[in-house]
């Protein structure tokens, strides 16, 4: 089973959709940054439905040694950069990252990475979901953008059919 590093919109929307707990059945161990507890942590005060880290044995708190400066410029939050620092830190681990910019910035560093609908994709295939289509659904309901080629490539991938 594979390691992964993750930012806070994986766990938030995997949070939000009843299936955080997939991510200890597709992954072996799950870091976090401090940066992203702080970002969860600052939900939790505004009053928004987000996971309290501390309460999953599986989720590990690590922070990287650096950041590369060229980094720093891009319009990314703070938990983004760090998780795609100790990402590169940790190569052998995959990224979860859900930000379009973010995303390209690390497969640019030669980093894997994984979104929230890759993650529900594999937990179809390795059985712990029936359907993705209603986990799309509830995505979307809980605040995540889905085009509707997005949706179907979606759908297709899953050998599921609008």
């Amino acid at each position: 089973m594979s390691e992964a590093i993750s930012n806070t919109s994986p766990l938030l929307y995997l949070y939000r959709i009843g299936a955080l707990d997939w991510l200890a059945q597709l992954f072996e161990d799950v870091w976090i940054p401090q940066a992203v507890v702080a970002e969860l942590e600052t939900g939790q005060r505004r009053g928004h439905a987000v996971p309290t880290p501390a309460l999953y044995s599986w989720l590990h708190v690590v922070d990287p040694s650096a950041t590369p400066s060229e980094w720093l410029s891009l319009d990314l939050g703070p938990g983004e950069l760090a998780a795609m620092a100790l990402a590169l830190e940790n190569r052998n681990r995959d990224l979860l990252l859900d930000d379009t910019l973010a995303r390209r910035t690390a497969q640019a560093a030669g980093l894997t990475v994984w979104g929230t609908l890759r993650v529900i994709l594999e937990a179809k295939d390795r059985g712990l979901t029936d359907s993705v289509a209603p986990l799309l659904d509830r995505l979307s309901q809980s605040g995540m953008w889905i085009s509707v080629a997005i949706r179907q490539r979606i759908l297709a991938l899953a050998g599921e059919q609008d």
